[in-house]
């Protein structure tokens, strides 16, 4: 087992945050959603490899106008348990459970990074239970394409940081452009993350090819990605419409990996159009 903590301060975020939480089973593994209400259209935010559910409020919230918002804490993140393995296959798995044991009626997928992935894949494999897909910056890395730009040194070091107790001034040294916020909530939720969750899925973004799924990803579908983003590369980018012509691709300039949080107001217009687009399918 590996060390995960939340502290007392990190809870009362909560309080802050205008959603409900619901529980789902996966298995035998429990999973916590943040239901942010409305009478709109699902939407399933699925997050990167180290962003528990409640980092995704400042998106969430915005979109509670136009569909009806569900944040999941992927298996090993915030509140949900740690499982025993985490694979991409594993958190389809979750992804679908938490669509039966909500009963959402076909719900949009979007997804940023690692949920980017887990998106394509729970869409590709059950294309009937969902609306649509949007895909923001997700790892192309894979055999024989090169490595995952951030070693999983860094993301162990920030983790342990996390642990020791880390500050937002600290967060901020890596991620400068942040908005405050969320540095502090980085600062806080990071060490409620599984160690070995980060490590698996790290190893999944080199092992798993991201373009054996995506040309299979059913339409409506659209990637965002970062101008600046070396994750998504512009060769990159060009290869992903290549392979898929029916999807849509959304270039937000200047942000790089971190689209929402670089650039939150251009990332989040584009969302809302994309979003306009398939819920009215």
């Amino acid at each position: 087992m590996t060390y995960r903590h939340l502290s007392q301060r990190a809870l009362a975020d909560l309080a802050d945050i205008p959603a409900q939480s619901r529980w789902v089973r996966s298995g035998a593994l429990r999973i916590h959603v943040l239901d942010y209400g409305g009478s709109g259209t699902p939407v399933v935010i699925l997050a990167d490899i180290t962003s528990p559910a409640v980092t995704m409020n400042f998106i969430a919230r915005e979109l509670t106008d136009l569909v009806h918002p569900f944040v999941v804490d992927i298996r090993g993140r915030g509140l949900s348990d740690s499982g025993p393995s985490y694979s991409l296959s594993d958190y389809a798995d979750d992804t679908d459970a938490v669509i039966a044991g909500l009963g959402l009626d076909r719900p949009v997928l979007l997804g940023h990074s690692m949920g980017a992935r887990i998106a394509a894949a729970t869409a590709a494999r059950r294309p009937d239970t969902v609306r649509g897909t949007i895909l923001v910056d997700p790892p192309m890395s894979g055999p024989g394409r090169g490595r995952y730009p951030t070693p999983l040194s860094d993301f162990r070091e920030q983790l342990e940081q996390a642990q020791r107790g880390t500050t937002a001034d600290e967060v901020a040294q890596s991620w400068p452009r942040w908005p405050r916020r969320e540095q502090e909530l980085r600062a806080r939720w990071l060490p409620s993350c599984d160690r070995n969750s980060i490590i698996r899925t790290h190893d999944g973004f080199e092992a798993e090819d991201f373009f054996d799924t995506w040309p299979v990803v059913p339409a409506p579908t659209a990637l965002i990605y970062g101008g600046d983003s070396p994750v998504v590369t512009p060769a990159g980018a060009k290869e992903a419409a290549t392979t898929h012509p029916a999807a849509q691709l959304i270039e937000v300039p200047g942000a790089g990996h971190m689209v929402f949080w670089d650039e939150p107001t251009a990332a989040l217009a584009a969302l809302r159009a994309i979003l306009r687009q398939q819920v009215r399918q």
